[in-house]
């Protein structure tokens, strides 16, 4: 038996998800490229930035000349996810340290500069050995990789 679809409803731009039907829509190729040259361009301000100052004033620049950010939506945080999955993906190909906190400040500059509001998360475990990780949360969910749950909270910027 088949099941009738759905009346087309409008979609929000940007890949935003429409809550109502759950249906995202993708990037035009002109959208991708610019994208990732914003990607890239956070990238080096982060590295940067990062080489000459301590990381609370890094995070506070690239969240400078941004818009207020908003409260958590589901819209905002399909959005954040959508962001963070494209720094994911692009950063793997780029030489160099990547890593999470590299990924981390550039998914926090997006962020900020679409008014969505986010939390970087510095976090470490000791055992079975010393190790950090840094992941970004919207609104309490986190939109990269948190880590396996062994990593203990050190501060939120």
């Amino acid at each position: 038996m088949a099941v009738p679809s759905p009346e087309p409803r409008s979609v929000p731009a940007r890949g935003i998800v429409n809550t109502s039907d759950l249906h995202v829509e993708r990037l035009s190729q002109t959208e991708r490229v610019r994208l990732a040259v914003e990607i890239l361009a956070a990238y080096v301000q982060a590295r940067r930035a990062l080489s000459r100052a301590p990381i609370a004033s890094v995070v506070a620049g690239l969240r400078s000349q941004s818009p207020p950010a908003s409260q958590s939506t589901p819209s905002s945080l399909e959005e954040a996810r959508r962001l963070g999955r494209a720094v994911t993906r692009l950063l793997a190909h780029v030489p160099g340290d990547t890593r999470c906190l590299a990924r981390s400040l550039v998914l926090t500059r997006l962020l900020a500069r679409r008014g969505i509001q986010a939390k970087l998360v510095i976090g470490a475990r000791t055992k079975p050995e010393f190790l950090a990780h840094a992941w970004v949360e919207h609104g309490g969910e986190p939109v990269l990789y948190p880590g396996d749950g062994s990593y203990g909270r050190l501060v939120e910027l």
